[in-house]
């Protein structure tokens, strides 16, 4: 990440600003509503494979920190092995065996997240924002990085897109220590980018960019690398 510098000012105008408290609610309220609605059947369909594979319950709902530091319970199509959370630490390592075989199909193409749609509609998050952390960490947000919780936290943001392959750089062992000792100040540096550049375009950047890393990931995954 490039080495910028933000003051509170620079932050504190963009968090109050009309795009942040209104015209962003807007955009995301009637895209997350015709989206419901589109992937109604795709829900369906992987809800189905999830409990094939491993049973119930579909869901995944984990408090995360939120708007103005209010916790709220994000929702994603379950991944893992049930009660995944008390046998391992919060970060997922490269080849983390409580991933389920469907899990790791919904990873791969970002599919696990899209009952965040849900998360939408009810005000908690918007498609691009500041990737909700764990409360551990966010009770330790400190000086600008508390401005993050001044925006709604999204599917996106650029830190989603730089760590992307998140599972491979923490490796198969130690991954919660190696995640908060080089990679937990670097994604707070991002969302602190993200918190001062927050525009329209600024989102439609994020969200292209975002499908392209998808793709990406998935034709790597097709080919075998």
């Amino acid at each position: 990440m490039e080495n910028v510098t933000y003051t509170e000012e620079q932050l504190r105008k963009k968090v109050n600003g009309v795009y942040n408290r209104v015209m962003k609610r807007c955009i995301d309220f009637i895209l997350a509503l015709i989206l419901f609605v589109i992937c109604l059947p795709f829900y369906l369909i992987i809800a189905i494979a999830i409990c094939i594979d491993d049973g119930l319950p579909v869901l995944y709902r984990a408090p995360r920190g939120g708007y103005h530091n209010k916790t709220f319970r994000i929702c994603k199509f379950r991944s893992m092995v049930k009660n995944a959370d008390k046998i391992g630490g919060y970060t997922t390592a490269f080849h983390d065996p409580r991933v389920t075989k469907v899990g790791a199909v919904l990873r791969k193409a970002k599919l696990d997240e899209i009952p965040q749609l849900i998360n939408i509609l009810k005000g908690e998050m918007s498609f691009v924002g500041p990737r909700p952390e764990v409360l551990e960490y966010v009770n330790r947000f400190t000086g600008l990085e508390t401005y993050i919780l001044e925006v709604r936290p999204g599917i996106t943001d650029y830190s989603s897109i730089k760590f992307a392959n998140l599972d491979e750089l923490v490796g198969s062992e130690n991954a919660d220590e190696f995640f908060q000792k080089e990679i937990l100040g670097q994604k707070n540096a991002l969302r602190v980018k993200y918190v001062a550049e927050i525009s329209f375009s600024t989102d439609v950047k994020i969200f292209f960019k975002t499908i392209g890393a998808v793709f990406g990931r998935v034709i790597a995954t097709v080919k075998g690398k």
